[in-house]
């Protein structure tokens, strides 16, 4: 079968190679058709070395497809049922679970490191434990979450990550109170879903930054009060909050820089949310001082903050009600054959979310 690999942490193509073959079926697993994939930033920074992955491996973590065969033991399951690949499942008897926690659970960042598909050559690994970049992927039954059928594969991929875990920073992690202003630093297909969080929450001014322009405009249409590049928040700070700072400010890049810039434009009592993904080596440096004297709140977002199936099951109603605009964050349809296509268009900033067809 097809399948993108890279080789190497650090290269900066894939290639689409057809000795691919989908190992691991056995008891308690399914084998997925994948139908439509979206390309994160996550994988980008998996092939980058800035998120630890095994290589070689198959990226892709954000998609949606139908079930071919199920294991023994599988019974929620059968072959035909459309399904979202959830990278990060709950086990449902860890520590995290059990308090309710579930997008702590550890159990989906084991199967990272079980190898997911072989070649001639030998093993390959998939990002995160599904590498979706493929025609096919074998996972843990919990990782393939059944969705109606009137969910288009291509919606409930973005479902499966980015829309995920933006939509939660704000409505979960941060429960953006209504009448608030809001700052969403990063405003690709996990920001822009961050801005229709903040918007669903009642927020009274949100502001997207991001360097490219195309994101800005974007972000207007998606229910940005304003638009702005990263060297005019402070003017924006000043017009919007009186210089005070903003009640929410979203990190959604995964650096140390934009994540002190991020607290240094929160209001004092206010919320700053990490969402964006960085590396194990990059620090935030915070006084001992501003932390007590400021009092802001720092809040992580792990995939949306919340029950994931809950999420999933949130989002397909609120998009069903036309409250959320999930079509619109498909910018570009490329097939797999073209991947390093879609690879270039997320490095320029031209694509919010670029849907790969298989």
């Amino acid at each position: 079968m097809l399948a993108a690999v890279l080789h190497e942490i650090g290269q900066d193509k894939l290639e689409v190679l057809d000795d691919v073959e989908a190992v691991g079926f056995g008891p308690g697993r399914v084998r997925i058709r994948v139908r439509a994939t979206g390309l994160c930033h996550s994988d980008l920074s998996a092939m980058a070395g800035v998120l630890p992955q095994p290589a070689p491996f198959v990226p892709g973590h954000e998609g949606a497809g139908e079930i071919l065969e199920v294991g023994e033991g599988v019974a929620h399951l059968k072959p035909g049922d459309r399904v979202v690949v959830c990278w990060l499942p709950a086990c449902g008897v860890c520590p995290a679970c059990k308090r309710g926690q579930t997008q702590l659970c550890l159990a989906g960042f084991m199967n990272a490191g079980t190898p997911n598909f072989k070649r001639p050559s030998g093993d390959v690994f998939g990002f995160a434990g599904t590498g979706t970049f493929a025609e096919e992927v074998v996972v843990d039954a919990g990782c393939a979450v059944p969705i109606p059928d009137d969910v288009p594969f291509d919606i409930a991929a973005l479902i499966g990550c980015g829309v995920t875990t933006g939509l939660g920073a704000a409505l979960n992690t941060a429960d953006v109170e209504a009448g608030s202003s809001v700052a969403v630093i990063g405003c690709g297909g996990v920001g822009i879903s961050a801005i229709q969080g903040a918007r669903l929450k009642g927020a009274a001014e949100i502001v997207a930054v991001d360097p490219v322009a195309s994101r800005r405009e974007a972000a207007l249409k998606f229910g940005a009060t304003k638009a702005i590049s990263p060297d005019e928040l402070p003017d924006a700070k000043q017009q919007v909050t009186g210089g005070e700072g903003f009640d929410y400010v979203f990190e959604v890049v995964g650096r140390s820089a934009t994540a002190r810039t991020a607290y240094e434009n929160t209001r004092r009592g206010g919320t700053l949310v990490v969402v964006g993904a960085g590396a194990l080596d990059d620090y935030l440096q915070l006084s001992m001082f501003e932390l007590f004297f400021d009092e802001k709140r720092i809040l992580p977002s792990m995939y949306g903050g919340g029950d994931v199936l809950r999420s999933y099951e949130r989002t397909i109603a609120l998009w069903r009600a036309g409250r959320v605009d999930l079509e619109s964050l498909i910018t570009h349809r490329v097939p797999l054959a073209d991947i390093n296509e879609a690879l270039d268009q997320m490095r320029q900033g031209t694509a919010l979310r670029t849907c790969i067809e298989i």
